[in-house]
C-alpha cells in the first residue's frame, strides 16, 4: 500500500487520549518523534526537548527520517519520524513513567 493510498484516518492514532501522527513509508509505519516526546514528557515544547535530546544522544539522529506529516494547521510539513523498531530506541532514551505503557501499546 502506498502512502497516498492510506486513509488520513489511519495516519492518526491515539495513545491515552494523545494523538500520534504516522505515515506509511517504505512498507512500514513511521511515527512522529515530537508526538512521542509529547506523550512521554508533558513538555511545553517537545521540539526543544528533541533538539536537546539529539545533542545528548547524537546517534538518535541516524534512526530518523524527515517525512511529511500534517501540521496542526493542516498543511504537510517535514517532521522527524521513526519506524516501530526505532520508536522503541527513542522511547528508551527518555526517562518517563509512561515508557512501559507506550512500549506495550506499540508492540
Amino acid at each position: 500500500m502506498r502512502g497516498n493510498e492510506m486513509d488520513s484516518e489511519k495516519s492518526l492514532i491515539v495513545f491515552q487520549d494523545k494523538k500520534i501522527r504516522r505515515v506509511w513509508h517504505n512498507d512500514e509505519w513511521h511515527f512522529s518523534v515530537s508526538d512521542i516526546i509529547a506523550i512521554l514528557t508533558d513538555s511545553k515544547d517537545e521540539l526543544a526537548y528533541w533538539r536537546k535530546l539529539k545533542q545528548r544522544e547524537p546517534q538518535l539522529v541516524t534512526i530518523c527520517h524527515g517525512l511529511k506529516l500534517p501540521a496542526k494547521y493542516g498543511k504537510l510539513r517535514y517532521a522527524d519520524c521513526v519506524n516501530t523498531r526505532n520508536a522503541f530506541r527513542l522511547i528508551q532514551s527518555i526517562p518517563s513513567p509512561r515508557v512501559d505503557p507506550l512500549k506495550r501499546w506499540l508492540a
